[in-house]
């Protein structure tokens, strides 16, 4: 029993993110709403007065020339349903040990 409500959760998972991907406009689509004066692209204050974060403009921006096209759109949204997203930054480095120098004690109470 336990086997099958874990098999229908993840089909209704894999189902609803599906329908979400189906609902999503066309880059198309989306530049054109976006596109307040008719030049066919999107630039940065069409992009913010859209409602969008204007540190994202940079990563769909790939060309840098201060405009969003279809085309950059469709790759930054194609980036996204692959898990890409934005470009990686590096890792933290991870935390220092705890010195163990002099004075340090090695139980665990002090």
């Amino acid at each position: 029993m336990r086997t099958l409500i874990l098999a229908a959760s993840a089909a209704a998972v894999a189902l609803g993110a599906t329908a979400a991907r189906a609902q999503m406009p066309a880059p198309a689509d989306i530049v054109k709403a976006w596109d307040k004066n008719g030049d066919g692209v999107v630039s940065k204050d069409e992009w913010v007065a859209a409602g969008r974060p204007a540190e994202r403009f940079d990563l769909v921006d790939t060309n840098k020339d201060g405009k969003i096209t279809v085309e950059e759109l469709t790759a930054a949204m194609a980036r996204m349903r692959q898990g890409g997203g934005a470009p990686a930054s590096p890792p933290a480095a991870p935390p220092a040990p705890p010195a163990n120098g002099p004075g340090a004690s090695s139980s665990p109470h002090g």
